[in-house]
C-alpha cells in the first residue's frame, strides 16, 4: 500500500509521537493559538485523527501579549508506566514545563516547571529515572544539547544540566530526542533552521550522557538540495517503531506553492519517512536521505484523506482555534451556526479579537459561509498573522451594508473592493489556489466578483514566523454581532 505525504496537512509543525496500548499519539506546536498543543491518535501511523488539545485551560499557559509565532513552541509526547507526558516551552514566559495525564482523552495536569533553559525539551525514561533534555546553555555556560536528571513528580533537578552533544556542525541546533535501541543510545536533532536548509542529524553512544559519535553521513534526512521539488524544509523528527518492527521518522516539512516558487503559506506539516537500520547499527532514512511524496509500505490499510469540513462534522474544541485567550462569552458555537460578538480588538491587534479559525489544509478548494451582521464588520479571513491577512467581510452602517475586500500586507492595509449589497445577509466565498485567492459575494441572485490576491504575501517567506494560514471567522467594531451559517471548506 502506498501513502502520501504530508500525512497530516496544514499548520501542524514539530511533530512528536509515542506508542501506548497499541495506538500512536502525536502532538504539535501551537504558538499563539488556543487551545494549545493539538493532540492526534492513530492506529497505523498513516491515518491521524485529532482528538483534542493538551493545553485547554488558561491556567496551563500564559498567552497574553504573545506575538505571532511566540507562545508555545515544539512539544514532545512520551508514555511511561501508564502516564502520558507532554513537555514544551512557553516562550512568552521563557520557561520549559510538562503536564501529565493517565487518560489521553481527558484533562491534563497543571504545569510542572523545570529550571533548565533552551527550547524544544524532551524526556527520556530508564530504570525508574527521568532525564530532561533541551537545546540551550548548560550550568557551566556551554551551549549545546543539554541534559539533567529530574524528579518526575516535581520537576526538581537532581543533577546539573550538562552539555552532552554539539550536533553535526549546522546552525540552529534544536529539537533533541534520545532513544535506546539495540543496546546503544541514539541522540537526534535538527539543524539548519526550520526553512529550506532544514535537516535531521544524529549520533550514537554507549551512555545516555555521551560522548556521541556522529553518523558518518549526516544529515540523515534533508530535502535542502532538491530544487523544484514540492516538499521542502524537512526536519524536526521523532522515531517510532511499528508492532511489526518497522521504524519510521515522523517529521515536519512544508509544501512550496509551485515547483519554482519558493513560498509556503500552509505552514509546516507532518510527514513520515521510512527508516532502515543497517547491520553496523547506523540507520538511514528515506530515499538516499530525502523525503518523497509517496512511499510503499507493508500495510493493507488505505490512507483516508479528509477533504470536507463543516460546522456539523467538526468540533469547536478540536479543529477550531482562537487567537490567544478568548473571551468565551462572545462566542455561541453549535453544529449548525456560530454566533460571534465583537470585542474591543480587531484582527490587527496583538490580543484576542473575536476570531475562530480552522487551518487551511491544502492548496486548492473553496471556503464558504453565510454571514448576517447587525452592525460593525464581520466576515471570512485568510489569516496568517495580525499584519498579513485578507478579509472578505460585510460592513453595516446607518446607510446599509456593503461587501468589502481588505488586503493587509505588512504596513499596507488597503480596502481593495467595496460594493453595496441588498441586505446584511450574504454568502462569502473564497476560491483557493496554490498561487492566489479569489473572492466573491453571493447577494441573493447576484454574484459579485471582488477580485483576487496572491498567496505569497501570506507566506512565511514574506510574513516571517512559524505558523500557517487559517480560514477564520471574525466580528469586530461597533459591538457587532454576527451569525455564521452553512460553513463549508472543500479541497480537491
Amino acid at each position: 500500500m502506498r501513502y502520501r505525504n504530508p500525512v497530516v496537512r496544514g499548520f501542524y509543525p514539530d511533530p512528536s509521537v509515542c506508542r501506548a496500548d497499541g495506538r500512536y499519539y502525536m502532538v504539535c506546536s501551537s504558538f499563539q493559538f488556543f487551545p494549545g498543543v493539538p493532540l492526534f491518535e492513530s492506529s497505523d501511523l498513516i491515518n491521524w485523527t485529532q482528538i483534542g488539545h493538551c493545553l485547554t485551560r488558561k491556567s496551563q499557559v500564559m498567552l497574553e501579549g504573545a506575538g505571532s509565532s511566540a507562545g508555545v513552541y515544539a512539544a514532545t509526547i512520551r508514555y511511561c508506566d501508564g502516564v502520558f507526558y507532554m513537555v514544551t516551552t512557553n516562550t512568552s514566559v521563557g520557561k520549559n514545563f510538562y503536564i501529565t495525564t493517565t487518560d489521553i482523552r481527558g484533562e491534563w495536569s497543571e504545569p510542572i516547571y523545570v529550571e533548565q533553559g533552551g527550547i524544544d525539551p524532551s524526556l527520556y525514561f530508564e530504570d525508574g529515572h527521568a532525564y530532561f533534555m533541551s537545546n540551550g546553555v548548560d550550568d557551566n555556560g556551554k551551549p549545546a544539547i543539554i541534559q539533567c536528571e529530574i524528579d518526575i513528580n516535581t520537576g526538581e533537578k537532581l543533577t546539573l544540566s550538562r552539555a552532552v552533544w554539539n550536533g553535526a556542525g549546522g546552525r540552529y541546533l534544536e529539537s533533541p530526542h534520545l532513544y535506546k535501541i539495540g543496546g546503544s543510545y541514539y541522540i537526534m536533532a535538527a539543524e539548519g533552521g526550520t526553512e529550506y536548509g532544514h535537516m535531521i542529524v544524529y549520533g550514537r553512544g554507549d551512555s545516555l550522557w555521551g560522548p556521541f559519535e556522529n553518523y558518518p553521513r549526516n544529515p540523515v534526512l534533508t530535502n535542502r538540495d532538491l530544487g523544484g521539488y514540492t516538499i521542502q524544509g524537512v526536519g524536526h523528527g521523532d522515531l517510532v517503531q511499528s508492532p511489526t518492527g518497522e521504524w519510521f521518522m515522523v517529521h515536519l516539512g512544508f509544501r512550496q506553492t509551485d515547483m519554482w516558487m519558493p513560498y509556503h503559506h500552509l505552514g509546516r506539516e507532518v510527514c513520515m519517512t521510512p527508516v532502515r537500520f543497517g547491520e553496523d547499527g547506523w540507520f538511514t532514512c528515506g530515499n538516499n536521505g530525502t523525503t518523497e511524496q509517496e512511499y510503499e509500505i507493508n500495510s493493507d490499510i488505505p490512507q483516508n484523506i479528509r477533504n470536507v469540513y463543516t460546522f456539523a462534522n467538526t468540533s469547536p474544541d478540536v479543529e477550531w482555534c482562537y487567537l490567544r485567550h478568548p473571551d468565551t462569552s462572545k462566542y455561541e458555537l453549535s453544529s449548525e451556526c456560530f454566533v460571534l460578538r465583537a470585542g474591543e480588538h480587531t484582527l490587527d491587534d496583538v490580543a484576542s479579537p473575536t476570531f475562530i479559525g480552522i487551518r487551511q489544509m491544502d492548496f486548492r478548494g473553496t471556503a464558504e459561509v453565510e454571514v448576517t451582521v447587525d452592525c460593525g464588520e464581520a466576515g471570512l479571513t485568510m489569516f496568517m498573522d495580525e499584519n498579513h491577512h485578507y478579509d472578505l467581510m460585510l460592513r453595516s452602517s446607518a446607510d446599509g451594508c456593503e461587501a468589502i475586500l481588505k488586503l493587509n500586507i505588512g504596513d499596507v492595509k488597503h480596502e481593495q473592493f467595496a460594493v453595496p449589497v441588498s441586505s446584511c445577509r450574504v454568502r462569502l466565498s473564497v476560491e483557493l489556489d496554490n498561487l492566489s485567492y479569489t473572492f466573491r459575494v453571493i447577494d441573493g441572485d447576484r454574484v459579485i466578483q471582488c477580485g483576487s490576491a496572491q498567496t505569497r504575501y501570506l507566506s512565511s517567506e514574506v510574513a516571517g514566523g512559524f505558523t500557517g494560514v487559517f480560514i477564520g471567522l471574525f466580528a469586530q467594531k461597533n459591538g457587532c454581532t454576527a451569525l455564521f451559517a452553512d460553513f463549508r471548506t472543500e479541497y480537491r
